[in-house]
């Protein structure tokens, strides 16, 4: 998958782009409608948006919702896979860490 956007003045299929607005961790990111949450962040060059509880970075992985590396919280509900959320103007996504439990 590649995070390469391209312009609707220059889309060959012709289609009809509809402009949205999002924030991730209170930046404002740019996409377009019919785009999952996880799109508009690679399309904005956003690789990762969880830590694992080892310290490893995560985003997509799977992109079919299998994994759920690319989880992160989504307009204040945590554990949102942001590769099967279509996003919607006013999300607001908020990345996540998880800590190792102590037993």
């Amino acid at each position: 998958m590649s995070p390469y956007l391209v312009p609707p003045q220059d889309d060959p299929l012709g289609r009809d782009d509809h402009p949205l607005s999002i924030t991730v961790d209170g930046v404002p990111v740019s996409g377009v409608r019919g785009q999952t949450l996880a799109a508009v962040l690679l399309a904005a060059g956003w690789t990762d948006w969880r830590t694992a509880p080892t310290g490893g970075q995560r985003g997509v992985f799977c992109g079919i919702g299998v994994c759920f590396d690319c989880v992160a919280t989504v307009n204040a509900v945590p554990d949102i896979r942001l590769c099967r959320r279509p996003a919607r103007a006013g999300d607001a996504v908020r990345t996540q860490a998880r800590q190792r439990r102590s037993r």
